[in-house]
């Protein structure tokens, strides 16, 4: 009997419509998906948002300071 179920997600990975309407709460600008470090990356704001349980963190108080 073959298998129908659908693969398992990646629970890290970052729906792509979901990417295209976040923003920098900072700066409003667009952000940038980094899979390696499971990051949303504001370029302006120099900061590294975390994703947690494939769920953003849009805290600056969270982020990751990009000029360290």
């Amino acid at each position: 009997m073959a298998d129908t179920s659908a693969p398992p997600v990646e629970a890290t990975r970052v729906d792509p419509r979901l990417l295209e309407l976040l923003v920098c709460p900072l700066t409003k600008e667009p952000l940038e998906y980094d899979a390696a470090r499971e990051e949303l990356i504001s370029r302006s704001a120099k900061l590294a948002y975390p994703i947690r349980d494939g769920i953003p963190i849009m805290l600056p108080e969270e982020a990751r300071s990009l000029t360290e």
